[in-house]
C-alpha cells in the first residue's frame, strides 16, 4: 500500500504482487477539505486509512516523505498527516517504509523531475489500467507502492549507503581487486 500524505487531499493506492508482477487493486483519496479542525483531520486519516488497511491487509505500507518546503506550517501539517497514516499501519503491525517523491518518480518514469501527469500515465501503462483520477494524489500513492515493490525485488536494494557497501565487501571479499 502506498500513501501520499496530505491534510486536504490524501492519496492512497494498493497493489498486489503475484507471479506476473504488480497488479492494481485500488486507488483513491480521502478528501479532508470540508473539515476545518486539524485534529479531527488527523483522526479522519487514522480511521480512513485504517479501514482501507483492514480491507486490503497490505504486507507493507510505503509513505511519501514530506519534501522540503519554504513554509514551516505546511511541513508541520504534512508531517502530522504522515504520522497519522504511519500510526494506522503500526497499530496493525504493518511495516512502514518512507520514500522521497523524487525516488518514486525515478522508479516509475526514470526521471526525478517527472510531472504528476507523467507519473499517472506510467502507472496506467505499468499496471495496464485506464484511469484518470480526480486528484493525482491517488496515482502518486500507487507510485510510492510500486517504488517499494521495485526496492524489494532489486538485488542492490540493501546497498544504499556506505554501510551497505561495507557489508557487501565483508560478504564478498573475493570480488574486491587490490
Amino acid at each position: 500500500m502506498g500513501i501520499d500524505p496530505g491534510t486536504n487531499i490524501l492519496g492512497y493506492g494498493v497493489i498486489a504482487v503475484g507471479n506476473k508482477g504488480p497488479e492494481y487493486r485500488i486507488m483513491g483519496t480521502l478528501d479532508l477539505r470540508k473539515e476545518k479542525d486539524p485534529f479531527i483531520k488527523l483522526d479522519m486519516i487514522f480511521t480512513g486509512i485504517g479501514r482501507i488497511m483492514d480491507q486490503y491487509r497490505p504486507d507493507y505500507v510505503s509513505v511519501e516523505s514530506p519534501f522540503y518546503g519554504k513554509n514551516p506550517q505546511v511541513m508541520l501539517k504534512l508531517g502530522r498527516a504522515q504520522g497519522a497514516a504511519i500510526t494506522a499501519a503500526l497499530h496493525r503491525g504493518i511495516p512502514v517504509h518512507e520514500y522521497a517523491p523524487r525516488k518514486a518518480k525515478v522508479a516509475i518514469t526514470g526521471t526525478g523531475s517527472a510531472s504528476k501527469e507523467q507519473v499517472c500515465n506510467m502507472i496506467c501503462r505499468l499496471l495496464n489500467i485506464d484511469f484518470t483520477p480526480e486528484h493525482l494524489d491517488a496515482s502518486d500513492a500507487v507510485a510510492i507502492a510500486l517504488c517499494h515493490y521495485y526496492q524489494l525485488i532489486s538485488p542492490l536494494a540493501e546497498i544504499k549507503t556506505s554501510l551497505g557497501w561495507k557489508k557487501f565487501i565483508e560478504e564478498n571479499p573475493e570480488r574486491i581487486k587490490k
